[in-house]
């Protein structure tokens, strides 16, 4: 994976997938309502802000009309940033209000996520916004009639496979999300959502034992030894260990083993939980306290003090399971993730750069 370039100076917000479906829904049913081509809407957003989202495309007839918007990430880099979301809605004599998923967005199959199997991939919190809108379309404009709302994301079955939607079991499409109703730049917040969802799914299907790393690479490694494992049990924490850990805390998981490359294992073994570069670095005096530890002299604290990075530590130790560095690395990470998972049982494994392996000997 590159590097992510950050912009300079400030970072811009920008609105979320169920933002953008609620302006479409809005702008949608208002068309009809005006019979008027609608270039703008306001959305109430649920942190009791208005945002105006221009309109990108609007037909409509006597009672149905179809809508679009283009999301906008602002400056955080997300897969749907630039992507069509919008809806189809047809006017019915019910005073129900309807979702069903239109293409692009996925389907609800497995258990354990905040919507029933069969369910189309709108979120809670989206469904809300929409409805608070049409409810108070219908009222303000006094009409005696419900809604079916089509939700669409134009190549939204190209853009999941970015995703881990399918994992989760959200199939043939994305979802439709967003609690705040809009998108901060770079944040965690949707990560570490995605981090809960997994577990929740996990659980609600029987999974009782976990396997977390930082990523696709670590994965691929770790699969080969837990070959008998579901999808589901494996777990990306990213860069935020300490709230995976905290989350799976509070669940039924029995088991955990965590595979951590050096670079975040020198950081977790610190107690760093959260390992972004941004926010936390390794720290080289707590590394050399180890190596002392393990009975290694000033020449090898003053090679350790000279590294530019923590992956370089292979340099000085060999990567192999009877190197008392990296056991006792180990241990300092065990035990900082033992305090925060204390019920379930633990296992660390080192992971080095070409998929070797070294597990932790435990006391």
């Amino acid at each position: 994976m590159g590097l992510v370039k950050v912009p300079n100076g400030p970072l811009k917000d920008g609105f979320t997938t169920g933002t953008s479906a609620t302006a479409a829904v809005k702008a949608a049913l208002v068309s009809i309502i005006q019979q008027k081509k609608q270039t703008k809407v306001n959305v109430h957003l649920p942190i009791d802000k208005i945002l105006e989202i221009p309109i990108y495309t609007n037909q409509f007839t006597s009672n149905w009309a179809k809508c679009s918007v283009i999301k906008d990430a602002g400056d955080d880099p997300d897969v749907t940033n630039g992507a069509e979301v919008g809806c189809e809605i047809q006017l019915t004599e019910s005073k129900e209000i309807m979702f069903i998923g239109g293409e692009g967005v996925g389907t609800v199959t497995l258990p354990g996520l905040q919507l029933a199997v069969g369910e189309p991939a709108i979120n809670p919190v989206p469904r809300k916004m929409m409805t608070s809108a049409v409810q108070k379309l219908l009222h303000d404009f006094q009409l005696e009639c419900g809604l079916v709302i089509s939700i669409f994301v134009t190549n939204g079955k190209i853009l999941a496979k970015r995703t881990l939607n399918e994992r989760v079991g959200i199939l043939n499409g994305l979802s439709i999300l967003g609690t705040s109703g809009i998108v901060k730049p770079y944040s965690s917040s949707s990560y570490i959502a995605s981090i809960e969802q997994g577990i929740d799914v996990a659980v609600a299907n029987g999974i009782d034992e976990v396997v977390i790393n930082s990523g696709a690479r670590s994965e691929k490694y770790l699969r080969q030894l837990f070959p008998n494992l579901k999808e589901q049990s494996f777990i990306h924490f990213g860069n935020w260990i300490g709230e995976t850990l905290q989350k799976i805390s509070t669940s039924k998981i029995k088991k955990v083993t965590i595979g951590i490359m050096l670079g975040k294992a020198v950081k977790l073994a610190y107690g760093k939980t959260d390992t972004h570069s941004c926010i936390s670095s390794w720290n080289k005096e707590f590394i050399v306290s180890i190596a002392k530890q393990c009975g290694y002299d000033t020449e090898i604290s003053e090679q350790i003090l000279d590294l530019n990075m923590a992956g370089r530590l292979t340099e000085i130790f060999p990567f192999n399971s009877d190197e008392k560095f990296y056991q006792k690395l180990l241990e300092a990470c065990y035990f900082q993730s033992k305090e925060i998972i204390n019920n379930a049982t633990l296992d660390m494994y080192l992971i080095g750069m070409n998929g070797a392996f070294i597990k932790y000997k435990k006391i």
